[in-house]
């Protein structure tokens, strides 16, 4: 319910800020209902932690280390998968929008990790203490974490939520003290 269309759309982009978590959280969703998706330029991506997400792997592209030619894989990419992952630390502002503009085209969904310029939903993460341990000692289990939704169109209005990262299953779930779903009053 956060996001605008109740889901990531076909044809956006979608910039992730706050930690891998919420990437995870957004590809495990994505290859649980049946969708392909890749991950650029990410070599230090934690597979055992995705699959603990709920990411199923067997759907999933991995290119760690495209070196110059990320910009051409993540095109190829776009045009044969649903949803393309991205290092947005690695790619130029023109060579972003032009990213978005074949996702668009392509009917995939761009997530780049960081800023990214033109995005049409902006995901931010704030996480708070993890719980699970006690008298200082015990296993973490789950985090509560605080996620921001703005961007344009639909997005145009700010939201925020209250969810579990990672949630009793594994995936995000609300937060178990009620989800608030607050949208804010824009200027």
């Amino acid at each position: 319910g956060l996001l605008p269309a109740a889901g990531l759309r076909r044809g956006s982009t979608v910039a992730v800020h706050g930690g891998t978590s919420l990437l995870f959280a957004l590809l495990a969703e994505a290859t649980a209902t049946g969708s392909w998706a890749a991950v650029v330029g990410m070599p230090s991506l934690g597979l055992a932690a995705a699959a603990e997400y709920g990411v199923d792997l067997g759907r999933v592209a991995l290119v760690p280390r495209p070196g110059a030619e990320l910009p051409a894989v993540v095109a190829a990419l776009l045009d044969g998968v649903d949803l393309v992952a991205v290092n947005a630390e690695k790619v130029q502002a023109a060579v972003a929008r032009r990213l978005s503009a074949r996702a668009r085209h392509r009917g995939a969904v761009l997530l780049a990790t960081g800023g990214w310029p033109g995005a049409d939903v902006e995901l931010s993460c704030r996480f708070s203490a993890w719980s699970g341990l006690s008298d200082g000692y015990g296993h973490l289990r789950e985090r509560r974490v605080e996620v921001r939704v703005h961007g344009r169109g639909a997005a145009a209005r700010p939201a925020s939520a209250s969810f579990t990262l990672p949630g009793s299953a594994g995936s995000i779930t609300p937060a178990s003290r009620g989800l608030a779903l607050h949208t804010e009053a824009t200027a």
